[in-house]
């Protein structure tokens, strides 16, 4: 059984076809629902998953409570993907290091010279919590805590456009955007206000999502390996299938900054 936080994202979509890859080629079928981010949604679709008596679940994101997790835990396998913020005895975590990757968005940025950098952050949940915490301290190891901007956004593309907006005022040489949707709406708003991205304002996104050979997208982006989050979420659950009980394992992977169109360097003072 697998739970899927958002059908239309791309980012579960990638890591949904590499976790059906992997389970397929130990002769397991795949069942697919998804909670829409509701979390009482989401307990009634697992429990509709447990009455066809799954022998192992999968959660790519999810909005459950620790106590209901630790439920589930002791009656199913269960791995959850991309979240590590919750610890539960018997369940495995596989995510990205969402600290480092935002780490390495800075980096990028200011290798580039940038040090007036806002972060459009993606809002109230532990993935956005953990990037924008990312963003801090990458900000104070460069010793531009007094350039260090965060605004309130979300991870949807009207979110970034309205943060972007906002975050115009305070008249920043680059973005760092919660994620690629948000990023999106964030080049929306800066072009819309008569800008050039890049060259008034850098512009990096974070997932690496699949763009589909768009090329007026064209964004930089901190790419997560959205195949091997999958995959490695199949095979720590096709472990402890194999055998229950074990210790639980709580793995990290690696991003990197893909360097797209919509990042350069510093603009020129006038």
């Amino acid at each position: 059984g697998v739970l899927i936080l958002d059908l239309h994202n791309p980012v579960f979509a990638e890591i949904l076809d590499a976790v059906q890859a992997e389970v397929r080629q130990h002769s397991f079928s795949m069942m697919l629902v998804s909670g829409g981010e509701d979390a009482a949604l989401e307990k009634t679709e697992i429990g509709t998953l447990q009455e066809f008596q799954i022998e192992g679940l999968i959660l790519i994101s999810h909005q459950l409570p620790a106590d209901f997790l630790t439920q589930v835990a002791s009656e199913v396998p269960t791995v959850t993907v991309t979240r590590s913020d919750i610890s539960i005895a018997g369940m495995d975590t596989v995510s990205n290091d969402d600290v480092a990757g935002a780490s390495l968005a800075v980096d990028h940025l200011v290798s580039l010279g940038h040090t007036r950098i806002t972060h459009l952050d993606g809002g109230d949940n532990p993935v956005s919590h953990l990037r924008a915490q990312g963003y801090r301290e990458a900000m104070a190891r460069h010793g531009l805590e007094s350039h260090t901007t965060q605004v309130s956004g979300g991870l949807s593309d009207q979110a970034g456009y309205l943060a972007a907006q906002k975050a115009l005022a305070s008249s920043p040489t680059a973005l760092f955007v919660a994620n690629d949707f948000s990023a999106m709406g964030a080049i929306a708003a800066v072009e819309e206000a008569g800008l050039d991205v890049p060259g008034d304002i850098s512009i990096i996104g974070y997932d690496g999502i699949s763009l589909g050979g768009l090329r007026s997208v064209n964004l930089t982006s901190v790419a997560q390996p959205l195949a091997e989050l999958g995959r490695l979420a199949a095979t720590r659950l096709l472990e402890r299938i194999e055998t229950p009980g074990g210790k639980a394992h709580h793995d990290h992977v690696a991003s990197e900054v893909i360097v797209r169109g919509t990042t350069g360097p510093v603009p020129a003072k006038p």
